[in-house]
């Protein structure tokens, strides 16, 4: 799998598959027997558009094996039930989770994709109850069909937001509980968590989607660490410094980290492993 910039090149990412799983994981190919630390997450855990990837970075810092099991447009429906990642996370001595939007997952109101998460399937009976007057045979993007309930209606919208939240909490307890090992949670995105979930995200296409600083709280007690790694000024600014894309793909390369950002999480994790 390539992308290209003029003037940078092809960005190989030397997509690999595991037994087990059919999603797509940035390589090299690795060995479970010998996994020291896993990282687990999605889009911005693979490093989409950046050729080298926080994962990779922690890795150089710690003088570790650090392996990369983010897969693109990934969230935890995936983080639970891929047998590969379940394999992985089991064989580590460590792993690092990053925290996806609670959006990306299969809840009380709607369905999404098994594998790829930023899809939806289908609405359950009951989200079709509160929203009578929409058509959901329209959608095939999550994102995009929660834009739409919000505008539709704010007030029914919260309750849709309150279910995401609490499904999403419940799972990283349980994906957390699963593991003995040290979990490290590491929040990457444009936008820093805040105390109250941000409709206006929606628009942005920024991450993690309705996870706030009081559910990240909640889970503290549980892991090893929480690192924080939003956007600063200057990559808000230049959101793509440094990035390898193609001419049609710049809006996706904007609302994920650049070069820059995958540096800076890298140095958090590093101090929480204690490496730094």
């Amino acid at each position: 799998m390539s992308l290209e910039q003029p003037g940078h090149g092809p960005l190989d990412y030397v997509a690999v598959t595991y037994p087990g799983s059919m999603a797509e994981f940035r390589g090299p190919p690795v060995d479970f027997e010998t996994l020291d630390i896993v990282c687990i997450g999605g889009s911005e855990t693979f490093g989409r558009f950046v050729p080298h990837p926080f994962p990779q970075l922690l890795g150089v810092a710690l003088g570790r094996k650090v392996a990369n099991f983010g897969v693109m447009n990934a969230g935890l429906d995936l983080f639970l039930h891929d047998a590969a990642i379940g394999t992985a996370m089991n064989a580590a001595r460590a792993v690092v989770l990053q925290i996806s939007g609670a959006h990306m997952m299969t809840n009380r109101f709607y369905r999404v994709h098994p594998r790829r998460n930023d899809r939806f399937l289908r609405a359950s009976p009951a989200l079709a109850t509160v929203y009578r007057d929409t058509d959901f045979t329209e959608f095939h993007f999550v994102r995009h069909m929660l834009a739409v309930l919000a505008d539709t209606s704010p007030d029914r919208f919260r309750l849709v937001v309150q279910e995401v939240q609490a499904a999403w909490l419940a799972r990283m307890k349980m994906l957390i509980a699963r593991l003995d090992v040290p979990v490290h949670l590491l929040w990457i995105g444009a936008h820093a968590p805040g105390n109250a979930a941000v409709a206006a995200h929606l628009d942005t296409g920024t991450d993690p989607l309705f996870v706030t600083a009081p559910m990240i709280e909640e889970l503290r007690p549980d892991v090893a660490s929480v690192c924080l790694c939003p956007a600063d000024a200057i990559e808000l600014e230049h959101p793509t410094a440094g990035m390898f894309f193609g001419p049609r793909e710049v809006t996706a390369a904007r609302v994920l980290p650049g070069p820059s950002q995958h540096d800076r999480a890298a140095t958090l994790l590093a101090e929480a492993f204690g490496g730094a």
